[in-house]
């Protein structure tokens, strides 16, 4: 260590580069930082307490990229996309050999590995880093998922290892493989998180519109599944958010809140890259439409004067909702998890699934008592790779499906809206069916556009007789 000089840089000051930069600080690590906007960069110092004495304030760049320790470090929490591509530019003059400069935003991997490319061949080094937890994760223990060079990740893990949350002692962060493989496996944990939510909001929306509970009693529920077999942080926080009245009416929270849920991208670029290299992420598909739903409210009011919104009255026992929830989660990692597989072989990341899931554990948005059971079943021969195949899934799928069977038919019968359940449902009942519907397509595809099709048991491409006849 260079007297005077810090070890690690962070550029951008906002919610997430100021608790990352205090949590590095926290741990004894001494830490460069500044912000495009300078008058941010006295606030913060300030308002750092003894924290302070091991942040170094910059207000130009070229001071910043000067009071770094070679090879340098530089952690950038700035927008994704143009924004990052400009700051690249602009520093990279200011670089030298071995230098890394890290992306910490929701970036698109594709964007990770054009960049990590392009430095490469100036001898730098570009890391595509997720980072989630969201302001206390990053202040506290995050769960960090990194893509880079070997290089970068020798220059990085004792800070990442420092500042990461912990289960039971392992840092919840890890190098998982070259230039965009972190990036991309945070746009998949983002999907999962879609999907867990949004399964979640049809359990809710079940039990007030269907069973008629009142939002506190919900919120119980969710509290005492948190105690077992589900226990999560969405279930956590699902729990206690439930129980709260707005101030100003007297009403639940949840009864106050306009039904219209944002999204930032990474659930839509989690199908995208899905339906790309062939596989189908259905749950997700799911959720990201329903929000995408959710935001036409006028649309919705109107149909609703012009259709009709009956629901009928539903009864559902908890404990059967409970193992309709633990079928629908243990679908969802499934399905994240082969999109995690197929972009690892279409890259050659050989990403370590198991690693990936204790990452999770802690930290994270989806992080729940399962990922320890998925961590255990990658470890262990997986039948054809599946996670639902593997035998500790099977058996809970074998007992919870039939309570996701009957839920999904009580709610669809009632004209409830259960588009992430639903999707659970067929994916299991397609996927365990030897012998589907697809020789019907594939004849299709043969009459109208003489594409032809595999016979069972013979190898080649054939065609069917309708041609005989032409």
């Amino acid at each position: 260590m260079v007297p005077g000089k810090a070890q690690i840089g962070v550029y951008g000051l906002g919610t997430m580069g100021s608790a990352l930069a205090l949590n590095m600080a926290e741990k004894g690590f001494e830490v460069a930082v500044t912000n495009r906007e300078a008058d941010w960069i006295g606030e913060f110092v300030d308002e750092a307490g003894p924290l302070a004495e091991r942040l170094h304030p910059h207000e130009s760049l070229h001071d910043f990229v000067a009071g770094l320790t070679t090879p340098r470090v530089i952690l950038f929490m700035i927008p994704s996309g143009r924004p990052m591509d400009a700051m690249i530019e602009e520093v990279t003059p200011l670089l030298t050999d071995g230098d890394t400069i890290i992306d910490g935003g929701n970036a698109d991997f594709h964007d990770t590995r054009r960049r990590a490319k392009a430095l490469a061949e100036k001898g730098l080094h570009f890391v595509g880093m997720g980072v989630s937890g969201g302001e206390q994760g990053a202040r506290h223990g995050p769960s960090m998922m990194v893509g880079g060079s070997d290089h970068s990740w020798e220059q990085l893990r004792d800070v990442l290892r420092a500042i990461a949350a912990r289960y039971e002692g392992d840092p919840c962060v890890d190098h998982l493989g070259p230039d965009g493989a972190g990036h991309f496996v945070k746009t998949v944990h983002n999907g999962i998180e879609y999907a867990d939510m949004q399964v979640i909001a049809e359990i809710y929306g079940l039990l007030h519109n269907g069973c008629v509970w009142p939002p506190a009693q919900i919120g119980a529920l969710f509290s005492k599944w948190n105690e077992g077999a589900l226990k999560s942080y969405l279930v956590e926080i699902t729990g206690e958010l439930l129980a709260y009245t707005d101030p100003a009416t007297g009403h639940p929270v949840v009864d106050v809140i306009k039904d219209a849920a944002g999204q930032k991208g990474t659930g839509r670029w989690t199908v995208v890259e899905a339906v790309r290299m062939g596989q189908a992420a259905t749950m997700i598909e799911a959720a990201v439409g329903a929000r995408a739903w959710s935001s036409e409210k006028d649309t919705r009011t109107r149909a609703e004067e012009l259709l009709g919104a009956e629901r009928g009255l539903l009864s559902l026992d908890e404990d059967v909702l409970a193992e309709a929830f633990m079928a629908a989660r243990v679908l969802c990692y499934a399905q994240g998890f082969r999109v995690l597989e197929a972009a690892s072989q279409e890259y050659d990341w050989h990403l370590d699934h198991a690693r990936v899931a204790e990452v999770w554990r802690a930290g994270c948005i989806i992080r729940s008592v399962l990922l320890d059971d998925i961590s255990e079943a990658f470890r262990e021969d997986l039948p054809h790779g599946q996670l639902f195949l593997s035998p500790r899934f099977a058996e809970i799928l074998k007992r919870t499906v039939p309570a996701l069977r009957k839920v999904v038919a009580e709610a669809v019968a009632g004209g409830h809206a259960i588009p992430a359940l639903s999707a659970a449902l067929q994916w299991h009942d397609s996927m365990r069916q030897g012998y589907g519907t697809a020789n019907i397509i594939q004849a299709q595809r043969d009459f109208f556009g003489y594409h032809g099709f595999e016979r069972l048991g013979q190898e080649g491409r054939f065609h069917g007789p309708w041609w005989d006849e032409t």
